[in-house]
């Protein structure tokens, strides 16, 4: 049984296969069939954008679908070919070259994909799938929207024809410009670019008018609008083949030209050390991006349809896509925004309207390419740039970022703003090490909160119907820094008795910051045990702030109470650190000496054994006390 159960585990496929049935046959292969349409035309556009030939972007999109129900804990999501991806090998395929030419654009943009893979499968079997959790929602906009930018911007030029006369890998900000000094060389595929993009955006415009009006054809029309990139693609490649037809070898306007049928380039992907030194650097990125893009989507898919995914399975999946990929000839693939919302929408039942969707693209790859080779390059630029438009977060979603946390909302921007005027790859770093530290940085300054009495009267009606009137006891921010109603006034325990309340757990990051906050308010509102704590002028403490005469402070008339006891609330403490603990130790020294005397410590809300355990070894009660 348990052998069952460890298979069962990495091959979740096992535990629906067996109930497959002829309903969610049908809505699998309208969502199939949907897909596969829609990731032939975009894989041989995003292939271009990894400076690699059409129909390495049909062998990616082959590979993901026919791979990934195997291991797939999502039903919707489509795993091919996606913009930043593609972009990212773009630029890892160019850096390379640059140095070693000799190697084919597709030999890097295998070995990248063999070698990735592997670290996403090992994170998986590792069951890391978890540290995805660390990327927050600004971090993931900022780079999604950032790369949405650099691609588009990348991809302009293409559309209006004149990228020949500027380098489209450059920074964002550096194209821009460059555009606009080259405008004058756009030629006839601005034509095709520019009616291709508007179109695409007026199908989806009517379509959705159309559908709000009519709801009962709502999905009919939802279903021509997830076809208006094939309609398009197959309009403009109709208009292509009219003005090109008589000199194909000298077209007017720029084609994808001759693709191969078949899988041309299967083989086992080679990877020399010279090779692998010259991708190394770009892993770290590649790796986060095929982690967080594909995990984030699987999850927001997830809630939707009211199911949950295992992230560590979703992480062996995408390995495991990546791994056999090169050796169909794939480049990196992960799960597509665009296409998952797609295929969610059809109605997919199960992970099997993959299968449905490679037969299409095999269709593809072996019967249509000779069509293929009249597909307008103009108009595949402007699919590229209609498919990232919906990357780029919203007026709204930034509004709720300032109004929410506006330090998030900064690093939204600036993860933007370095995407667009370096890289995609450093607009990831930027973003991922800023959330990194803002987190470490709440940690480290996490809140502890003096607090007081307040009581509360509730009146509660008794059987016969007679009220009664109960009274308990709440404790609040003595200085109302939880938002609490500031007219209500906590009583505060006093007499030399001080309630803290720590709201994180405490770890080495925070637990010096939280034991001097503590120190301080004591030290402030409290007297030493001692009138003259440190005797003669030669004893003080360098940095003390004292009379140049002790004698006359033996005459003080300090009227606060003098230390008794602390009490420590730890419902907010999930786990307490060696460092946390040593950090008690120390300061209980430091009041005992304070006090000139032993303080009573109390300690309420432990949560767990271990921090009882820990505060008992450390001299804070005895093993017997309940």
């Amino acid at each position: 049984q348990r052998i069952k159960n460890y298979f069962l585990s990495y091959l979740p496929f096992l535990n629906w296969i067996y109930r497959y049935n002829l309903t969610w046959f049908w809505s699998d292969l309208i969502a199939g069939l949907t897909v596969g349409a829609i990731v032939i035309p975009q894989g041989m556009a995003y292939a271009g954008l990894a400076k690699l030939a059409p129909q390495f972007g049909l062998y990616s999109s082959f590979v993901g679908v026919m791979i990934y129900w195997f291991f797939a804990t999502s039903k919707d999501i489509s795993i091919g070919p996606v913009a930043v991806v593609s972009a990212l090998t773009g630029s890892v395929v160019e850096a390379v070259r640059k140095d070693h030419p000799n190697y084919e654009s597709y030999i890097v943009a295998s070995a990248l994909c063999l070698i990735s893979g592997c670290i996403v499968f090992a994170l998986g079997m590792f069951r890391l799938g978890f540290i995805v959790d660390f990327i927050p929602l600004p971090a993931l906009a900022a780079f999604m929207t950032g790369s949405a930018l650099n691609i588009a911007m990348g991809q302009i030029p293409v559309m209006m024809g004149n990228n020949k006369h500027l380098n489209t890998r450059q920074s964002t900000y550096l194209v821009f410009g460059n555009f606009w000094k080259q405008i004058q060389h756009c030629n006839l595929n601005a034509a095709l670019g520019l009616a291709s993009l508007v179109l695409l955006y007026f199908i989806r415009f009517i379509c959705i008018c159309v559908g709000r009006r009519f709801p009962k054809r709502e999905k009919f029309f939802f279903f021509l609008s997830t076809l208006r990139v094939v309609f398009v693609i197959l309009l403009f490649l109709l208009i292509s083949w009219l003005i090109n037809r008589h000199d194909p070898e000298h077209p007017r306007t720029s084609i994808l030209g001759k693709i191969p049928r078949g899988f041309q380039n299967m083989g086992v992907p080679y990877i020399d050390k010279t090779l692998l030194s010259g991708i190394v650097s770009y892993l770290p990125s590649t790796v986060i991006v095929l982690l967080i893009e594909h995990v984030a989507i699987a999850k927001s898919f997830g809630r939707i349809n009211n199911y949950i995914i295992d992230p560590n399975q979703e992480l062996i999946a995408i390995g495991v896509t990546n791994i056999f990929g090169p050796f169909f000839g794939a480049y990196p693939a992960t799960g597509s925004f665009s296409r998952t919302a797609i295929k969610s929408k059809a109605g997919v039942r199960t992970p099997l309207a993959g299968l449905i969707s490679g037969l299409l693209i095999i269709l593809g790859i072996y019967a249509l390419t000779e069509m293929f080779f009249w597909i307008s390059q103009a108009s595949l630029a402007a699919v590229i740039i209609h498919a990232v438009g919906d990357l780029i977060i919203g007026p709204q979603t930034l509004k709720r970022f300032w109004q929410v946390s506006p330090i998030e909302f900064f690093i939204f921007w600036i993860g933007v703003i370095v995407t667009i005027f370096s890289s995609i790859e450093m607009g990831i770093y930027i973003t991922v090490i800023s959330s990194g530290a803002l987190l470490l940085f709440r940690i480290a300054k996490a809140r502890g909160d003096f607090v007081g009495r307040v009581q509360i009267q509730q009146i509660k009606l008794n059987s016969d119907g007679h009220a009664r009137i109960t009274n308990r006891n709440i404790y609040v921010p003595l200085d109302h820094s939880d938002g609490t109603n500031p007219t209500i006034i906590p009583i505060s325990p006093g007499n030399g008795i001080f309630i803290y309340r720590l709201n994180e757990s405490f770890l080495y990051p925070n637990a010096n910051y939280y034991m001097e906050r503590l120190v301080e308010q004591i030290f402030r509102e409290t007297k030493p045990g001692k009138i003259n704590l440190y005797g003669s002028l030669g004893e003080q403490p360098w940095n003390l702030k004292a009379s140049r005469h002790p004698k006359k402070d033996q005459r003080s008339d300090d009227q606060r109470p003098r230390l008794h006891a602390l009490i420590l609330d730890f419902t907010g403490v999930a786990h307490l650190d060696i460092t946390g603990l040593q950090n008690l130790v120390d300061v209980r020294r430091q009041l005992d000496r304070y006090a000139d005397k032993k303080v009573n410590w109390h300690f309420v809300g432990l949560s767990n054994p271990w921090m009882k355990r820990a505060l008992v070894s450390a001299g804070f009660g005895s093993s017997d006390q309940g």
